[in-house]
């Protein structure tokens, strides 16, 4: 009788009538009475393995990614730097409560959570490489520009390639572009937490941070960022 041996990531034929499952479902059966025809299926069987096994970066190359992300935790915010915050947040800090902005927003039509989370966690991981550069530093914009998009080419490339590593810049991209209405999303949610933080050190350290505030007013490009613009704006006029 011909049968065939299925395992999770090999085939192996044992006559020349191949018996394969139909991709509808698991538990039907087709009849293959030409060699060839096994063969291609085959071949693509031993194709889509190989893509699956490569959609992931290797041991190597993630944590030769993972390790230079590292800076984005030791880096502090540099505007916070030059105003003298004590203990102020690092990259990663922000990126952080922008992802948790994310998780808990309320659902709007045309917006995808999911990929607002990913966004928030990428949005200023260039900054491993070229660091928190400011309007203060006097850096162009384009020169900005030019040195983060060749900072997350090279960290796309450290990662090995891939889906993930084109899902990370395709991310990046969109953001720096504000193409999209999660782009729009996240870029609101960028302020948000630099205006919260900068409430959150006025309270703690005495500070007047005013210029913050004003460089973020009339600039949300979204209903959930106004709000919470808005609420922030409230609180802090009371505790003024």
């Amino acid at each position: 009788m011909s049968r065939l041996v299925f395992s999770f990531s090999t085939i192996t034929i044992t006559t020349k009538t191949f018996l394969l499952p139909p991709s509808s479902s698991p538990f039907h059966f087709r009849f293959f009475k030409s060699s060839s025809a096994a063969a291609r299926i085959c071949k693509m069987a031993s194709d889509s393995s190989s893509s699956s096994s490569s959609s992931s970066p290797s041991p190597s190359s993630a944590i030769d990614f993972l390790t230079l992300c590292h800076s984005l935790k030791s880096t502090k915010r540099a505007g916070w730097v030059k105003r003298d915050i004590a203990g102020p947040e690092s990259i990663a800090d922000h990126m952080y409560r922008m992802g948790l902005m994310a998780l808990i927003a309320s659902d709007a039509p045309g917006v995808n959570r999911d990929k607002c989370i990913k966004m928030a966690i990428v949005h200023d991981i260039a900054e491993a490489i070229v660091g928190d550069i400011t309007p203060s530093d006097g850096v162009p914009k384009v020169e900005k520009n030019r040195r983060e998009k060749e900072a997350i080419d090279h960290m796309c490339k450290l990662l090995g390639g891939g889906p993930r590593a084109e899902e990370i810049h395709e991310l990046w991209m969109e953001y720096e572009e504000n193409s999209t209405t999660e782009a729009k999303v996240v870029k609101d949610f960028d302020k948000i937490e630099m205006i919260l933080q900068a409430l959150e050190y006025e309270n703690e350290q005495n500070k007047d941070l005013e210029e913050f505030f004003e460089s973020t007013a009339g600039k949300f490009q979204t209903d959930l960022g106004k709000a919470w613009a808005s609420e922030i704006a409230s609180r802090r006029k009371k505790q003024g």
